[in-house]
Order: structure tokens, then sequence, then C-alpha cells
């Protein structure tokens, strides 16, 4: 039997989640995520041993980006499938995986709508990936459904007051999101996880980490992320310029309120939930 997902009331403004996505893959797109990407590898490592996976599991990533939980399943022997909806992206992590030998399978797939039969994987993983498509219920439904009885899904999302969290706050100042959709930002809480994934069903254990975030100095963590950042670029691009200016000032204020460095560089301890659901 499949399990039930627990849904929450629908907003007052129902999204148009298509011309979302849309968006959303035209800012993913542009850029090159991966140059910020690469930097989060650890969390990838981190996440596949929480979520204990072994050798021979057959491990689904969603919204993989250039891999690196896909990379750190395939180090473990597992048979792992790769998607995202952003073919780019997995050109990244297919030339990543081809460089250390591994072998993977990767798909092009919308989180919404994965292309695979109930209860095919040991172990669905997401690395700072599906917390970000529009119809949160619909994206952990869909994991849930592939994933067999048993089965782990392992998370790995920004907190809402974390660097990352705030930063998107701030973004969202001067970018609106679009009217009716939720905010990424809870994936990275137990209620919303709970909201989520019912805990009739599923068993949630989420544990607050940090990954640190260094750069050569404010400005450079500036440029890095309005050159290959896609959603923080798209933002820079679509203000006039006194507004970008100001954009710029607020995040290099963010940053130096949450830097660590006392010696020009940035080290920004930055929060996020490892989150392991077992289905039960």
């Amino acid at each position: 039997m499949t399990a039930i997902i627990k849904c929450e009331v629908s907003p007052s403004v129902v999204p148009d989640f298509k011309a979302i996505k849309n968006r959303q893959h035209s800012a993913w797109s542009s850029g090159d995520y991966a140059i910020v990407g690469t930097t989060l590898q650890i969390v990838g490592e981190n996440l596949a041993d929480a979520a204990d996976l072994c050798p021979g599991q057959k491990v689904l990533d969603v919204a993989a980006g250039n891999g690196n939980a896909t990379l750190a399943a395939a180090r473990r022997w597992c048979e792992v499938t790769s998607t995202d909806y952003v073919d780019a992206l997995l050109q990244h992590g297919r030339r990543r995986a081809e460089a250390e030998r591994l072998r993977v399978t990767f798909r092009q797939a919308d989180a919404e709508a994965l292309p695979f039969a109930d209860g095919t994987f040991d172990a669905v993983v997401s690395t700072f990936g599906v917390m970000f498509a529009p119809d949160q219920s619909r994206a952990a439904a869909e994991m849930a459904r592939v994933l067999k009885p048993g089965g782990r899904i392992g998370l790995a999302n920004w907190t809402p007051d974390g660097f990352i969290g705030q930063l998107f706050k701030l973004l969202g100042r001067y970018v609106p999101p679009a009217a009716g959709v939720k905010s990424p930002a809870l994936w990275g809480t137990r209620d919303g996880l709970e909201n989520l994934f019912d805990t009739k069903n599923f068993t949630i254990s989420a544990e607050p980490a940090h990954f640190r975030f260094r750069y050569g100095s404010a400005e450079h963590f500036l440029e890095v992320f309005k050159t290959y950042y896609g959603p923080i670029l798209k933002a820079f691009e679509s203000l006039e310029k006194p507004t970008r200016d100001a954009l710029a000032l607020d995040m290099r204020k963010l940053i130096t309120s949450f830097n660590k460095a006392a010696d020009g560089t940035v080290n920004i301890p930055s929060e996020y939930l490892q989150i392991v659901i077992t289905k039960r």
C-alpha cells in the first residue's frame, strides 16, 4: 500500500506551478551552479553516512544538481540514479562521475513527477535540491511513492534562521516570490517536515548541522554568487542599477553579520537540517 502523505489546506491564491517551474528552470540553467555546488560536497558525504547507504542499494538522487549526493552514494557502491530537471546540471554530474570512474545512471526528471514505479528504491536523497520544488506536497509524495517500505529518505535542507535561509529572505524583499508558493525553508523545520510526511507512516530524524562557506572576502563571496548562482544572478539582472546596488550592500551586511573570520576572509557556518525519514 502506498504510504499516505499529509496534505495541507490549499493557499487562498492558487499558484501557477507550471509558470513558476519555467522561471525556476531558467534561473537554475543560468550562471554555473557547479562553481558553488562543488564546494558543498562534504554535505553529500555526511548525508550518505547518516542515511546509512550501503553497497548494492538502489539510490535515487532527486534534484541532484551537479551530483554531490550522487557521487557520495556511488562511492559507497550503491546503484545510483541521478535526476534533475535541468539537463546542464546533470551534465556536470556525469563528467564528475566519469572522472572518478563511478557507475551512475543520469536521467532528466521533475521532482514532482518522478518517472519510476512505486517502491523502486531503497533510499531517496536530496541535498539542497527538492526543497526548492514549488509544489512541496507533490514532491514529498513522489519521493515517498518510489521508496520501498522500510526505506529511507535522506535530506539536507537550509533552515530559515541560518545564513542561506536569511539570504533568501533578503532576496525576497527585492524580488518577491510568486503568490501562494510556500517558503523552501519550511523543509528545514521540524513542523514543515511533519506537514509533508505523516508521522503515522514515517519516522523523522532531524539534526542541525553547519556547512562553512569559505571565501577570500565578502566581495569575493558576492561576486561568485551573483555571477554563478542562478537565482541570485537572475535577481540582479531583473533590478535597475540603484536597486542592484542596494541589494549588493545588504548582502555584504548579511555576510559580515554571519562571518566568523577575523582576517578579512569569509568563514560562515550556515545552518541546515540533516534529515533521515524512514518509511514504515
